[in-house]
């Protein structure tokens, strides 16, 4: 450890009036960094020159009408040749300022509660963290995709910039692996709220929590390390270049610094909460912490503050209260401590504590290596034993207060149970929230508390429960889990008739079109100048057809059907008369009437191992106008959804799932469905990108379809968020489907999503979308895939 030169304090900046919960360092200018505050600003920090060790304030910014709590630097673009500053709120918004105005050029707005984490990531995304438990996913002023999976307040965010990777740490003790808008894996190990995340490189990263550890984890899933120095919650982590180091900050009054994997120096700071930490370009530290103050940190001895600034940091430190339910210092007896002739004695190492007793007072003594000596943190109070004194019960807990707030005049008072310990805000924000009572009163009950303790306000900690931030006591989120894995057994029949075992399952749209496998276009020149494939807007539908073999298959399985379910005569020809007026080769059939599609909506609720013939009959009816109008309409169409979302469900039958794809991509083919479709998107896309991990070749063709379809619709849309969704959806599906059509339908929705539209394809080269189909450029064999696949990388380049 001695081969490193040990950080020294640099200066203290006196910049803001309140707590300081974030820090970044800037793009612009050189050296600088950025703070936000609870005093609701931001602001930007610039050094002074090389004799001054010292930062000037350059820049202020506001626009949150509420505490600012996390800040990121969004990396400079053509547009923004500076960068962008932006920073998340207690007032639910994100605030997005250049660096030469102190008003936010825009606001993004979504969470539904405090965004308490931010992260950049190439091309100007954007990923936020809320105790709403989501995350979500910005562009171009627009929320790109919601992460959600979650059970309580997201905490931390990190990009994994290569790969298209984000990661996230939340209250609910997991950290969560996204690709594409779905949560890949789920990383569990901590055993309380994650505080923050650290990317080390493209395969590895850093946490840390309220569980005084940091762990570190490959990407794939296994935690490689975890590191223990900290003895109360960790709240912030940065990496060094070298992508080894690091350091870390917290409750516990520290800045750790971490080397070759062990903790080598703790500097101490006269306030409790060490909220957050930046690295800059030349290694300095900065830490913002509880008391309002910036401080930098520096190993360069030119850069060191002063002797007399140096011995006034240290004298301010020995100054300093330290209650003992806020670290891990016992139970303190002032009998059993020894004096001050125990500094004689050398420390083990860096950071160790002592404890002596001077006369009737507690001191509390670390060990400094690089000076060889026992520095003093600070005045121990409120020793167990006075704590028992003066102890209020209040719902089988002690506390040092319990106060009566009477919010209704003549109404009964509402008891707010408080410990010096405590964060005042954070008090006040709970005890709104658990009598339901308006955010307004935020400022009014945090002050309230502040006065009524005065003089025993050691410094904020984490309250122990019943808040967005630990998921515990009254606060229960929504819960979400996981789809449960599921078997893919093959659908077979009997008899002849299996559905979807045609060879060609896509539509003859024109003798031109790749998605015929017709030889309309056999010029290699003329395939490599021109891009026959996308973007794609007329709607592939499924239209092969045997209706003999359906109707037989149909009054096969109604005759072996129990009693109850039973086809009449008569309901059976009217179905068999349907089938041949939608499927009728000329225009003489008459059309199909309102008593038959009443009936094939009637029987399409068959029980579901003998339903399938019926469906096939659904699946080519609603191509015909009458029925599409009538069973996508306006009244009927929600049901019709999701009827065959039902269908779809991921523990149903292969045979039903795909012709419940199937009938939702035919339904693109009349104005009522696409409407019907459109307004359902978000729904039915959800259920459809499940099923590509069904082992079932059909299956994912009908997916790519009803993917690439809703991409052809929303060509040209301004629709960003829709586009994030099908981009998502045909990306994951990548991962699993390996049939070539299915594939080439993917790449076809892909290259229509992004044809003509910038933001969507600063979104694809975002998600990886490039790297994830580089693969498919060499697939000669259909040559439609390798060469859709060329003119896709050459639209995201």
């Amino acid at each position: 450890m001695a081969s490193f030169n040990s950080y020294k304090l640099r200066c203290s900046i006196p910049g803001h009036e309140m707590d300081v919960r974030g820090l970044a360092a800037t793009v612009f200018p050189e050296g600088a960094f950025v703070s936000v505050s609870r005093d609701r600003t931001g602001r930007v920090w610039v050094p002074n020159s090389s004799s001054d060790k010292g930062f000037t304030e350059m820049h202020s910014m506001s626009g949150h009408s509420n505490f600012v709590s996390c800040v990121c630097i969004i990396a400079p673009s053509e547009t923004y040749p500076r960068g962008l500053v932006a920073t998340g709120g207690n007032d639910n918004n994100i605030c997005v300022f250049s660096l030469d105005r102190p008003q936010p050029l825009f606001t993004l707005k979504g969470h539904k509660n405090t965004v308490c984490t931010l992260s950049s990531g190439k091309f100007g995304t954007l990923l936020s963290g809320s105790w709403d438990t989501t995350a979500k996913v910005w562009l171009n002023e627009k929320c790109m995709m919601t992460l959600q999976g979650h059970t309580a307040a997201v905490w931390a965010v990190a990009i994994l910039p290569e790969q298209g990777l984000m990661l996230s740490g939340s209250a609910d003790k997991t950290i969560k692996l996204w690709k594409a808008g779905r949560c890949e894996k789920t990383f569990t190990g901590h055993e309380d709220c994650v505080r923050d995340l650290a990317v080390i490189s493209n395969t590895e990263f850093f946490s840390c929590s309220n569980d005084t550890s940091i762990r570190r984890w490959l990407v794939t899933g296994e935690c490689v390390q975890v590191y223990y120095s900290h003895t109360n919650f960790i709240y912030s982590l940065a990496v060094f270049p070298n992508s080894q180091d690091f350091i870390s900050t917290g409750e516990d009054r520290s800045l750790r610094i971490w080397r070759q994997g062990e903790c080598s120096q703790t500097i101490r700071l006269p306030a409790q909460s060490v909220w957050c930490c930046c690295i800059l370009p030349n290694g300095d530290i900065v830490v913002g912490a509880s008391d309002g103050i910036i401080r930098v940190f520096t190993e360069a001895e030119d850069r060191t503050a002063s002797a007399e600034d140096l011995q006034a940091f240290e004298d301010e430190l020995s100054k300093a209260t330290i209650d003992p339910k806020t670290g891990d210092l016992g139970d303190i007896k002032l009998e059993d401590l020894p004096g001050k002739e125990h500094l004689n004695e050398p420390g083990n190492r860096d950071g160790q504590t002592r404890l002596i007793k001077d006369g009737q007072k507690v001191e509390a003594y670390q060990w400094s290596v690089s000076d060889g000596r026992w520095m003093k943190i600070g005045d121990v109070v409120g020793g167990s034993n006075q704590q028992t004194s003066k102890s209020v019960m209040y719902e089988g807990k002690e506390y040092d207060y319990v106060f009566s707030i009477d919010v209704n005049e003549g109404g009964p008072s509402m008891k707010l149970p408080y410990n010096v310990t405590d964060d005042p805000w954070l008090t006040a924000h709970n005890f709104l929230q658990k009598n339901d009572l308006s955010p307004m009163f935020l400022d009014q009950v945090a002050n309230f508390i502040i006065e009524n303790t005065k003089g025993h306000v050691v410094g904020p900690a984490q309250p122990a429960g019943g808040d967005p931030f630990t998921g515990g006591a009254r606060y229960i989120p929504g819960s979400s889990s996981d789809t449960a894995g599921f078997g893919a057994d093959p659908f077979t029949g009997t008899g002849r008739y299996i559905p979807g075992s045609g060879p060609n399952p896509g539509a003859p749209v024109g003798v031109a079109d790749p998605f015929t496998g017709g030889g309309a276009y056999s010029s290699a020149a003329l395939r490599q100048t021109t891009n026959i494939y996308f973007p794609k807007t007329d709607g592939v539908t499924f239209e092969q057809a045997n209706s003999s073999q359906i109707i037989a298959k149909l009054k096969e399985l109604n005759g072996g059907a129990p009693q109850e379910h039973k086809l009449s005569e008569e309901v059976l020809e009217s179905l068999e008369r349907l089938l041949l007026s939608v499927c009728g080769l000329n225009s003489s059939e008459p059309a199909p009437t309102i008593q038959q599609i009443n009936l094939l909506w009637k029987a399409s609720h068959w029980p579901e191992d003998i339903v399938f013939p019926v469906l096939d009959i659904m699946r080519l009816a609603v191509r015909h106008p009458q029925v599409n109008e009538s069973l996508c309409g306006e009244a009927e169409g929600v049901q019709l959804c999701n009827h065959l979302l039902n269908l779809m469900r991921p523990e149903g039958r292969p045979a039903n799932q795909m012709l419940a794809l199937r009938t939702l991509c035919n339904c693109f083919s009349g104005r009522h469905g696409r409407a019907l479709l459109m307004a359902q998107r978000e729904t039915v896309l959800s259920r459809a990108a499940d099923l590509a991990t069904v082992c079932n070749k059909n299956i994912h063709i009908a997916l790519a379809t009803l993917v690439l379809n809703y991409a052809g619709c929303l060509h040209l849309q301004p629709d960003l968020e829709a586009k994030a969704q099908c981009l998502s959806v045909a990306s994951r599906a990548l991962e699993t489907v390996q049939d070539k059509e299915a594939v080439f339908r993917l790449l076809v929705a892909l290259g229509t999503t992004v044809a003509s539209d910038q933001t969507a394809q600063d979104l694809a080269r975002s998600l990886g979308v490039s790297s994830q189909i580089s693969k498919y450029s060499s697939v000669s064999d259909p040559s439609k895939v390798g060469e859709c696949c060329q003119l896709l990388l050459k639209e995201l380049q």
